[in-house]
């Protein structure tokens, strides 16, 4: 186990936190893969350039080539260690430290350039297709490409955008150190008609015009996507179109839109809530693409499974003996979110209990010896492919989740409580009664919005979504309390949303785009102070 990780760790430590001056610039322009011609004669070519946005997703060493640098699942990943909700134990091998202490987050360092210089390869990804499709003279198999192509780019540019935009927070100003108010600043917007020349001037875009870019993607591909012809999961569908115009209007604050099209998805979707069987099961919990809207799925022959540890499986199962996790940096539920859920609600049995726990021993493990070694609260959400812990061409040639159906259904709720009190409650109650906890009673003190979210936030736990609700609502960040599982120096308490939540655009990108000079976001390393006892 811990061999195969030093053979491909020894080099990560060789790569300076600073990083070069190749700007992304140079990785949005449509490629030379297939001409406009070949597309316009042939579905097949239009194929072959929708398929690489799927597997866009799972690219290995999209730049730094460190051994975070394996594709969107990290991203996610990224996204739940700088909650609250995600803790990590202290460990040598754990390559997403500094997103979980606050440290080297600033425009000139190699994590963010992980993060810019991902996006934007893959925004080339879909510009490529969409560019290369005239809607006017396409077939409907064509129209309907074209239309996944869209609802990707929408996925996309929803994800940088609140990543990036500014929002007010309690350790840096909305005023920058260059005296521009950059207040709800997002990214720049590249599409299929941009020039290298208009990007080299291309400022970051207001949320509102942001919103506006991606939501027209979103009603193009809403016409174009029921055309689509391809079933497979990997490819967005009309459910999942409607599941991102949800969650758009979740962040723009329009909650009637927000319950309508969460209502949408789930009467458009094919599936149904996972039961506890599903949940839970060890061979098959969280691996299985059909039980989802939307994912991704790895297979044996990807470059990320073929290095055994640099792929989903191998950071987010504690129980596959042959990766990341299961070497030492274990991923764990924040204790107070597990103390706070109900024992009779099934998720509970997705982390290990403590040894003196009503639910200790009824965990169901792959295998004894292995769920004994793990640290109390260790996940066991997401199974290995198949069940098996020991061979990663079998247990990371797993699947994972971009969009689940139970997702749309806290959207509704916390999008009809905005509007209507109690109107949520009721939905959250029936949602947790039929699906997750039959006892579950809406706790009679409870904020009603904080409690839709702390459900929502325990049902999408690992995921990589509950960054956004916890951005979105202003919510503080708490891992500094007697008992805590956080690591000491990740033990930060915020006052509403944290610093570190604004990302940062990188310099490097800054010196290729005049506009982005003096509009960045402030560096948000090491403003908080860790709580001790």
């Amino acid at each position: 186990m811990k061999n195969i990780i030093t053979k491909v760790f020894v080099g990560f430590f060789c790569a300076s936190t600073l990083f070069t001056t190749t700007s992304c610039i140079d990785e949005t322009f449509p490629t030379d893969s297939a001409t406009e011609d070949q597309v316009a004669s042939s579905s097949k070519a239009t194929e072959a350039l929708l398929w690489a946005i799927p597997a866009y997703v799972n690219k290995l060493y999209s730049y730094v080539g460190t051994h975070y640098d394996w594709g969107y699942g990290s991203i996610m990943h990224v996204r739940d260690v700088m909650t609250g909700d995600m803790a990590i134990t202290s460990h040598g091998y754990d390559q997403y430290n500094y997103w979980q202490i606050n440290s080297y987050m600033g425009p000139d360092y190699i994590f963010g350039q992980f993060i810019w210089s991902y996006y934007w390869p893959f925004v080339q990804t879909q510009n490529n297709l969409i560019k290369a499709i005239n809607p006017e003279e396409a077939n409907d198999a064509q129209l309907g490409m074209l239309g996944a192509a869209q609802a990707f780019r929408a996925m996309t540019y929803l994800d940088m955008a609140q990543m990036f935009e500014f929002l007010p927070n309690d350790k840096t100003d909305t005023i920058n150190l260059d005296g521009n108010n950059i207040k709800h600043l997002t990214v720049p917007i590249v599409d299929e008609n941009t020039t290298e020349e208009m990007a080299r001037n291309n400022p970051r875009v207001h949320r509102d015009s942001i919103a506006k870019f991606i939501l027209r993607d979103l009603d193009n591909a809403e016409k174009n996507i029921v055309k689509l012809e391809i079933a497979s999961k990997t490819l967005p569908h009309l459910d999942a179109v409607y599941g991102l115009k949800a969650r758009c209007y979740m962040w723009l604050g329009d909650y009637a839109n927000a319950q309508k099209y969460a209502r949408l998805a789930i009467d458009n979707s094919s599936v149904q809530p996972m039961n506890q069987k599903a949940c839970l099961d060890p061979t098959t919990g969280f691996n299985q693409l059909s039980a989802w809207m939307w994912g991704s799925q790895l297979v044996k022959e990807d470059e990320t499974v073929q290095t055994g540890i640099l792929n989903w499986t191998s950071w987010a199962s504690n129980e596959a003996v042959y990766g990341y996790s299961g070497a030492g940096p274990y991923v764990m539920i924040d204790r107070s979110m597990y103390d706070r859920m109900s024992d009779t609600d099934f998720r509970k049995l997705m982390f290990k209990a403590p040894a003196d726990h009503a639910l200790s021993g009824k965990e169901t493990y792959i295998d004894a010896s292995v769920g004994a070694s793990l640290p109390v609260y260790a996940s066991l959400k997401f199974r290995p492919n198949a069940g098996d812990i020991m061979e990663p061409s079998v247990g990371s040639a797993s699947a994972y989740p971009l969009m689940r159906v139970e997702e749309m259904y806290f959207i509704e709720a916390e999008a009809a409580e905005h509007q209507a009190a109690g109107a949520g409650v009721e939905l959250l109650e029936n949602f947790m009664k039929n699906y997750r906890d039959a006892e579950y009673t809406f706790p009679a003190d409870a904020d009603a919005i904080d409690e839709i979210v702390f459900q929502k936030r325990v049902e999408l736990w690992g995921e990589g979504l509950n960054f956004y609700d916890i951005k979105r609502l202003d919510l503080s960040v708490r891992r500094g309390y007697p008992g805590t599982n956080f690591k000491a120096p990740a033990r930060f308490n915020t006052i509403g949303r944290p610093a570190w939540m604004n990302f940062c655009i990188v310099v490097t990108e800054q010196r290729n785009n005049i506009a982005l000079k003096g509009f960045g976001n402030p560096d948000p390393s090491d403003v908080y102070e860790p709580w001790t006892e």
